[in-house]
């Protein structure tokens, strides 16, 4: 509300690394996330649920479903005009209808055939009558083209950029000055047998997790388990753990030979201590981090122009 996210980004109570920008290739890791996250919400203060834009098809079914999880007690939906692709989300519509991964109540036959109003309705017996309700607040504008995106718009991509140069930019001093490239500030050595290591959103060999992983974003994460490994690493999970993000940062070395991961965060290091896990998502550093390396003197690290664009 007070501006752009990337220029107020603050560390949040709870965080989970889902490490994509879509959600449509893993629903069911979405909803384990959002289960997570919610469960360690304290009803002591309001709650105020951003849901997502994707509200076609399946995203408008993971919807219902993530309605039905959180049980809100308001819900806006804000329309736009002459657009018929999504119902209104009313307390009816939500509890008979089905979402992605659960079911809708069952109606009773009356109700079916279109005989009586909400009064003759009959539950089975058994079937729980008491289903969470919620006040409906139906945004409908009637002048054409509302909520229409016009010419005047910044992709999200772009959002997504400056929001992770936001955060890098942490990794400043905080003296007005000159901005220090990447590559002049100090990395933390990382032992490959001191975290785990994942790739959430494609199967990688172990033989290529390294190339993977070298000049790449990643989630701090911590998972409850200890990180054991009887030899000197890399230690790789076989699943993809639902667990706190302390933090990101980017990996900007690999030491095959020390066996170091060289990686640069603003993560402070009483959370640091914490992290005993790397997840390693479909997020990229934007190009001009790597583009705009100051100081370097011939071919550019990590950036190649002799690409074949027929390929």
């Amino acid at each position: 509300l007070p501006g752009p996210p990337f220029t107020h980004q603050q560390m949040p109570s709870k965080m989970v690394y889902y490490g994509q920008t879509s959600c449509e290739q893993d629903t069911e890791r979405y909803l384990d996330v959002v289960k997570y996250v919610f469960s360690y919400y304290k009803k002591e203060v309001p709650l105020v649920i951003n849901t997502m834009g994707w509200v076609k098809g399946e995203g408008l079914l993971l919807l219902i479903d993530i309605i039905r999880l959180l049980s809100p007690s308001h819900i806006v939906q804000m329309d736009m005009c002459d657009w018929k692709v999504m119902p209104p989300l009313t307390s009816e519509h939500i509890h008979f209808s089905a979402g992605l991964h659960t079911k809708g109540k069952q109606q009773s036959k009356c109700k079916q055939l279109g005989v009586g109003n909400m009064e003759s309705w009959k539950y089975p017996e058994g079937e729980d009558v008491s289903a969470p309700q919620h006040k409906l607040l139906y945004v409908h504008p009637e002048f054409p083209r509302a909520g229409v995106p016009g010419e005047v718009r910044v992709h999200s991509s772009i959002l997504r950029d400056m929001s992770i140069l936001g955060y890098l930019g942490h990794l400043q001093s905080p003296d007005i000055g000159a901005v220090l490239p990447l590559h002049s500030l100090v990395p933390y050595q990382v032992p490959f047998n001191a975290v785990a290591l994942r790739v959430v959103h494609t199967d990688v060999a172990p033989s290529n997790i390294m190339y993977a992983v070298n000049a790449s974003w990643v989630g701090l994460c911590c998972i409850p388990e200890e990180v054991r490994c009887q030899t000197e690493g890399p230690v790789l999970l076989t699943q993809t753990p639902i667990c706190d993000c302390l933090g990101f940062g980017i990996v900007r070395g690999v030491d095959i030979e020390k066996k170091l991961y060289h990686i640069l965060t603003p993560v402070p290091p009483a959370n640091l201590r914490l992290v005993n896990c790397l997840l390693l998502g479909n997020i990229a550093i934007p190009s001009c981090v790597l583009v705009g390396q100051q100081g370097i003197e011939g071919e550019i690290p990590y950036v190649t122009s002799d690409y074949n664009y027929s390929i």
